[in-house]
């Protein structure tokens, strides 16, 4: 899984391909999402000293529930765009694209590592959709757009 991982930062194309065709790494996939989450919270933690358990659970749900929404979303918005794939392809590319967010456990470099997740998740999407970089993109973007509007509208009634 580490060396996954690994590939994985290293926006390795054709990792993203195999990951793609490999469902027995969906597993893999879910701990890197928790794994690079948790490590990004334990910065996160460091540089604000903020309360550590509630720091922990709410980076758990947070990564996890952020996977799977991020997948179904970008799963949709990319077969609307012409892409092919199924959920189990997403979730693989997508989990493994968060692999750099464990860079965040080095206070201050979170930032860096969410960055680099997104440019990871073009690739991952790219790959996992099988259409441009330009539809992968136009995928995150609307992805985005989306998300701000579902994060809006749940704000409004929790």
């Amino acid at each position: 899984m580490f060396q996954n991982a690994l590939r994985a930062a290293r926006l390795d194309v054709a990792f993203y391909n195999e990951a793609e065709r490999t469902p027995g790494w969906t597993g893999q996939a879910f701990a890197v999402v928790l794994i690079a989450n948790l490590m990004a919270a334990v910065g996160t933690w460091i540089a604000f000293r903020s309360e550590f358990l509630g720091t922990l659970v709410s980076a758990t749900i947070g990564a996890v529930v952020g996977w799977l929404l991020w997948s179904i979303l970008a799963l949709f918005i990319g077969r609307a765009l012409g892409g092919t794939a199924d959920l189990g392809e997403m979730l693989r590319v997508i989990g493994f694209a968060q692999a750099p967010r464990a860079i965040g456990i080095i206070p201050f470099l979170g930032f860096i590592g969410a960055i680099w997740a997104l440019i990871a998740s073009v690739i991952a999407i790219r790959e996992g959709l099988d259409f441009s970089t330009g539809k992968a993109i136009l995928t995150v973007v609307f992805g985005w757009l989306a998300w701000v509007a579902l994060s809006f509208i749940g704000a409004l009634f929790f």
